[in-house]
């Protein structure tokens, strides 16, 4: 039986950390950034961890 594929699209946008918490990118900072006021801007340019069940697909996704 063939291996899984690791998810792709996944793999570009979260990272497992060493501990095995998964980090993200927060969502809203692509586009219109002018239109959103500075504190705003300050907490889309920052990562975060996802939470447990996100978290737990995650993985599986990154591992298969």
């Amino acid at each position: 039986m063939p291996k899984q594929k690791t998810h792709k699209g996944l793999k570009k946008r979260v990272k497992v950390t060493a501990t095995g918490k998964v980090k993200r990118g927060r969502t809203g900072a692509g586009q219109l950034m002018s239109g959103k006021n500075a504190k705003r801007r300050r907490r889309v340019s920052s990562s975060t961890m996802m939470t447990s069940t996100g978290a737990k697909a995650a993985r599986t996704g990154l591992c298969q």
